[in-house]
C-alpha cells in the first residue's frame, strides 16, 4: 500500500487499500471539486511527524536513515528528506511502519498525531473530526457496527484483558504461597492463606471468561491466539485442583 498524489475525483493507492487524513476542514455547501487532496495531506501529516519526532529526538535524517537500515529495512536519507520536504510523491504504509519504529513512537502515532494536530478527515468528503475520534475509529475502538468483523476484535480485546487478570492472579496466588511458607507465626500464615484464596478465586474467574472469549472466536470461525505456558491446560476439560489446598 503507498500513498501518492491523485486528482480531486479520485483517490488511487497502488495496491488494495490505503488510510489517510487531513488536516483541512471541510465547510457546509462544499462541492466534490474543492474537496482537498486526500493523499498529498496524509503524506503531509505522516511527512511532518515523522520531522517533528525527529527533531524532538536530536536525530538528523542521516541518523534516521542509518536506523531504518538496522531494523532491516534501508530507507535512504534523501528519500527521507524529500518526503518531508513533500517532494515525494508516494508513501508505501511498509515504511511508516518501519519509520515509527526507528522513531521510537507508533505508526498510528505518525497517521494521527495527537497532542499536535488537533482536527483530521478521516474520510473523503467529510468535515474534519478531532485527531481522538479519528483514532478510535481506525483502531476499532468507535462502536461502528462491522458485524462479525468487528465482533472478533472484541473477543481478541475481550481475551487479551482476561488473559492479563488471569495471569496476574495466578502470580498473585503463587507469591502469596510462598508468604505462607515463609510466615514466622500463625497470624502471617492465616493471612497469607486468605490472600492465597482471595487470588485463587480471581484466577477461576479470568480462566472462565477466557475461556468463554476462546469460545466465541472459534464460534465465528477464527483461531483463538496462542496461551502462555502457566495457561495452556486453559482448553483441556476442566478438574478440579485441589492438591495446593490439601498442601496448605
Amino acid at each position: 500500500m503507498a500513498f501518492t498524489s491523485v486528482s480531486r475525483r479520485e483517490i488511487y493507492c497502488d495496491q488494495s487499500y490505503c488510510v489517510v487524513m487531513t488536516q483541512r476542514r471541510l465547510h457546509p455547501g462544499y462541492d466534490e471539486d474543492d474537496v482537498p487532496e486526500w493523499a498529498d495531506q496524509v503524506m503531509a501529516t505522516v511527512a511532518g511527524e515523522v520531522r517533528r519526532r525527529r527533531k524532538e529526538l536530536g536525530m538528523s535524517a542521516q541518523d534516521l536513515a542509518d536506523a531504518c537500515e538496522e531494523i532491516g529495512y534501508p530507507i535512504p536519507r534523501n528519500v527521507i528528506a524529500n518526503m518531508e520536504s513533500g517532494r515525494r510523491a508516494t508513501l508505501p504504509l511498509v515504511e511508516v511502519m518501519v519509520l515509527a519504529k526507528a522513531l521510537h513512537t507508533y505508526p498510528i502515532c505518525l497517521l494521527y498525531p495527537l497532542g499536535y494536530v488537533e482536527e483530521v478527515q478521516r474520510l473523503p468528503l467529510r468535515h474534519s473530526e478531532p485527531t481522538w475520534e479519528a483514532m478510535h475509529w481506525f483502531t476499532g475502538d468507535r462502536p461502528d457496527d462491522f458485524g462479525m468483523e468487528a465482533e472478533m476484535l472484541r473477543n481478541y480485546r475481550a481475551h487479551a484483558s482476561h488473559q492479563r487478570a488471569a495471569i496476574a492472579a495466578i502470580a498473585g496466588e503463587k507469591h502469596e504461597r510462598w508468604r505462607f511458607e515463609k510466615a514466622a507465626n500463625p497470624t502471617e500464615r492465616e493471612e497469607a492463606l486468605l490472600a492465597h484464596e482471595e487470588y485463587a478465586e480471581r484466577a477461576a474467574h479470568a480462566k472462565e471468561r477466557l475461556r468463554s472469549a476462546r469460545a466465541f472466536i472459534r464460534e465465528d470461525g477464527g483461531t483463538p491466539p496462542t496461551l502462555p505456558p502457566e495457561l495452556a491446560d486453559l482448553d483441556t476439560p476442566e478438574t478440579p485442583n485441589t492438591t495446593e489446598e490439601n498442601e496448605f
